[in-house]
């Protein structure tokens, strides 16, 4: 309640029923403004760690094609080491010509996104279209609950496949 000024000196001061919004608006120009230059700081370094998901894995076909790209940059088609000349033929023989199989690429953590691409290019380029991702499963745990036993998780197909 605020109370005016008066001629009257008396006890009898009347209420003063306004509200007085300046320092509100000054105080609210003040928040946009910091709001305004810290906004675009907050998203320049962005962080991103792909290979681990936590998404539901896919059910896994009776016998699924994998294709691995090793760090040292070499692919292996199932458990046999593959140039990436003879990718193609070799897919086409464990395949059976069957373009509709679905490959399960998988790379290691430290290949590089360029390299990766490469090598969906070549499975492009082969025809087989239909390409999963295959990450390690994580389940999110509470802080407490986990007891870093050192077990590595069994890759698990991811949920996305890429055209």
């Amino acid at each position: 309640m605020a109370g005016g000024i008066r001629e009257n000196l008396g006890d009898d001061l009347a209420e003063n029923h306004e509200i007085n919004v300046t320092p509100f608006i000054d105080v609210m120009l003040v928040l946009l403004i910091i709001f305004m230059v810290a906004a675009p700081l907050a998203t320049v370094d962005v962080n991103v760690d792909l290979p681990a998901s936590t998404a539901q894995p896919t059910e896994r076909p009776d016998t699924p094609m994998y294709l691995t790209l090793k760090s040292d940059l070499t692919l292996a088609l199932g458990d046999d080491p593959v140039a990436r000349e003879a990718l193609a033929a070799q897919l086409e023989q464990q395949t059976g010509g069957d373009r509709e199989t679905r490959i399960f690429l998988r790379a290691d953590k430290g290949v590089d996104y360029g390299e990766f691409m490469e090598v969906m290019n070549l499975l492009r380029g082969a025809g087989y279209l239909k390409i999963a991702l295959v990450g390690l499963e994580t389940i999110s745990q509470p802080a407490a609950a986990a007891d870093g036993d050192g077990e590595t998780p069994a890759p698990q197909p991811a949920e996305g496949t890429a055209p």
